[in-house]
């Protein structure tokens, strides 16, 4: 996997862009929170207590540097210095205002479809028997995922526009590069909300199976 959590800038930890707005900070901080309190599957699976407290005391920092707009210019300016992240380019300045970062259409009859068609996966999923024996197995690989999807006929970039995740961090996941995926603090929730957008469930326990099977695996 990539670098220890520790190591990651402010901007990797959040999992966001050096250009990202601030309801995208408040959005990716409550997501990460959610991975490491105490009743969380991922941070009672895989990390101690220590571990854990550590992880949330670096999130907090990190949100209230990026949230702060001097803070946040002091901060860019440092990781600039270190050639980390460029000057942004004229004319692509990151709106101030607040923006639609999910990229929902709301238009009723799109509502209406989308609900239809999130009912046929609820369906497909329930009948399918393959899917069925894979969610039954100890470990789950990236392989595994991607012969769900399949089966119900979704394609992966449907799935990167339900989770909003990275579509190169979800080939990784799929072929099973485990070199290149991202940190565990992230990865744990990326596969929930992959499972959680195909309605597979339950999608904290397959997870955690997918988890333990790339520990085994280092």
């Amino acid at each position: 996997m990539e670098k220890d959590f520790d190591q990651l800038n402010y901007y990797e930890m959040l999992d966001i862009k050096p250009d990202a707005t601030a309801l995208e900070i408040r959005g990716a901080y409550n997501a990460a929170l959610q991975m490491y309190q105490s009743d969380s599957l991922v941070s009672y699976s895989f990390f101690s207590q220590e571990e854990r407290s550590g992880i949330l005391a670096h999130l907090e920092k990190a949100y209230l540097t990026l949230i702060n707009e001097k803070e946040r210019e002091i901060y860019d300016n440092k990781l600039m210095e270190r050639g980390i992240i460029s000057l942004p380019e004229k004319g692509t300045t990151a709106p101030k205002g607040p923006v639609n970062i999910f990229d929902i259409n709301r238009q009723g009859d799109n509502a209406v479809m989308r609900k239809n068609h999130n009912a046929e996966l609820k369906i497909k999923v329930s009948q399918n028997q393959l899917i069925k024996e894979i969610i039954s197995r100890q470990q789950i690989s990236g392989a595994d995922l991607r012969d769900i999807r399949n089966e119900l006929g979704v394609a992966i970039e449907k799935v990167h526009q339900e989770t909003k995740i990275r579509l190169d961090y979800l080939n990784y996941i799929e072929e099973n590069k485990i070199e290149k995926l991202p940190a565990a603090v992230f990865l744990k929730g990326f596969v929930k909300a992959y499972l959680k957008s195909l309605y597979v469930e339950p999608a904290d326990e397959i997870s955690a199976r997918y988890m333990n099977s790339l520990t085994r695996k280092n």
